[in-house]
C-alpha cells in the first residue's frame, strides 16, 4: 500500500500514510472542506422533517 498523499510506502506508525507530515496534510484537507461527499440540498436535516405544524416554526 502506498501513501495516498505522496505515494511513498506507508509507515506502520502512520498507516495509511508514510509520515506525520502526510497525515497532517490529509487532516488539513478535511478541515478545509477540500473533501466533500456528494449530495443535494434535499439531504439537509431541516428539509427532511415533515411540516405538520408540530415542529419549531421557521422565521420568514
Amino acid at each position: 500500500m502506498s501513501c495516498p498523499i505522496c505515494e511513498k510506502p506507508t509507515a506502520p506508525k502512520y498507516r495509511p500514510f508514510c509520515s506525520k507530515r502526510c497525515a497532517d496534510i490529509d487532516l488539513g484537507r478535511w478541515l478545509n472542506d477540500d473533501y466533500v461527499l456528494p449530495g443535494t440540498a434535499e439531504d439537509e436535516p431541516d428539509d427532511m422533517l415533515p411540516d405538520d405544524g408540530a415542529g419549531p416554526s421557521k422565521l420568514q
